[in-house]
């Protein structure tokens, strides 16, 4: 996808083996900065700290995060330490253990002196298959938006998401966003109303962001204004991404997406969840069972903004010391989705639907 009209990925190995890049998430929409990672703590600290997110990418930059460490040290022992931290950074995204099981599975026959180059080799393979599910994702999500604009007779299909499934969210493509960014390229005209996803407002500071450079119509509305259009007939469609799927098809996304689901139904909308196969946890028989991530309540209290002399800074919004919840995570019961876009295809959200796809 493009910034600034020059076609970018989220994260990349650096040309001379002295790291990976990334954009720094935290600092957009205002300021497009890029973060050398060195070694295991700084891939730790970017999953953490939300440098880097979505679940997709989550998962590749704990991949290359395994193989800067393995760098270091290559023994069993240290690729086993440098697993457990990252996948303690963050709870939620199952693609994040996903890749570092799909990493020390790859590793773990190999003798410790070819661990180096092959760990860093595997790592770009599943960043190069992250990019190819994506664009397949958009492929199967652009027949859904073709069906609905054949109804439009011509007139925008109005698709609304929550949070950022975009390509900032993955190396490439997005999720949610790749059948938006399909139909864009087939004339299909499409206008995405963004959610702007309190408290880290990734919908405002990243898929607006994103849509702007894509130059994809979209209107940026506040969290709570999504069942409103829903009941004017306004939307046409949601198309949300997934941090993880339960067995049973329950999905587990950013805050606030299972209120838009119960009036994306209220409403007799469809509500499409767009995610890679990976996404899927087998182990987990229903969405209640999946960890639910609480962040600091001062994401909450506090928002960061853009003041006129160019300075981003932060501003308390609530009152001192005020209390405050902060879960990032709700999820969505299988009922409420009319179908999970895969890079396989659009399965039923059950556990029939989903059976076997791994």
């Amino acid at each position: 996808m493009l910034i600034d009209g020059e076609k970018r990925t989220a994260i990349w190995p650096d040309p001379e083996g002295q790291g990976v890049y990334i954009i720094d998430q935290t600092r957009l929409p205002h300021v497009v900065a890029t973060v050398r990672l060195r070694d295991l703590a700084d891939a730790a600290r970017a999953i953490k700290d939300m440098l880097v997110r979505g679940a997709p990418l989550i998962g590749v930059t704990a991949a290359y995060g395994l193989a800067l460490a393995l760098r270091e040290n290559p023994s069993d022992a240290a690729m086993a330490k440098a697993a457990e931290v990252l996948r303690a950074t963050r709870p939620t995204a199952v693609n994040l253990a996903w890749a570092l099981a799909r990493m020390t599975g790859f590793l773990q026959p190999m003798p410790e002196e070819l661990r180096r180059d092959a760990a860093f080799a595997f790592a770009k393979h599943l960043a190069e298959k992250d990019v190819a599910c994506n664009e397949a994702i958009g492929g199967h999500g652009l027949d859904l938006i073709r069906a609905i604009a054949e109804k439009r007779g011509g007139a925008p299909v109005r698709i609304l998401t929550h949070c950022n499934a975009g390509w900032l969210a993955t190396v490439d493509w997005g999720t949610a966003t790749a059948p938006i960014y399909k139909a864009q390229a087939a004339g299909i005209p499409v206008h995405v109303f963004v959610d702007e996803t309190r408290p880290r407002n990734q919908g405002a500071s990243l898929t607006a962001f994103e849509l702007g450079q894509q130059r994809v119509p979209h209107t940026l509305i506040v969290d709570n204004a999504g069942g409103h259009l829903m009941q004017r007939g306004e939307i046409d469609m949601a198309i949300v991404g997934a941090d993880r799927i339960a067995a049973n098809g329950d999905v587990c996304n950013k805050i606030g997406t299972y209120l838009k689901a119960l009036a994306a139904r209220d409403c007799g909308l469809p509500f499409y969840v767009a995610a890679p196969v990976s996404t899927l946890d087998y182990a987990l028989e229903q969405g209640a069972l999946i960890p639910i991530e609480e962040r600091a309540p001062e994401e909450v209290t506090f928002m960061p903004g853009l003041a006129n002399n160019g300075e981003v800074f932060s501003v308390r919004i609530a009152p001192k010391d005020t209390p405050a919840r902060n879960p990032a995570f709700d999820v969505t019961p299988a009922r409420l989705v009319s179908g999970i876009i895969t890079e396989k295809g659009v399965f039923e959200a059950s556990r029939e639907g989903l059976a076997g796809l791994a």
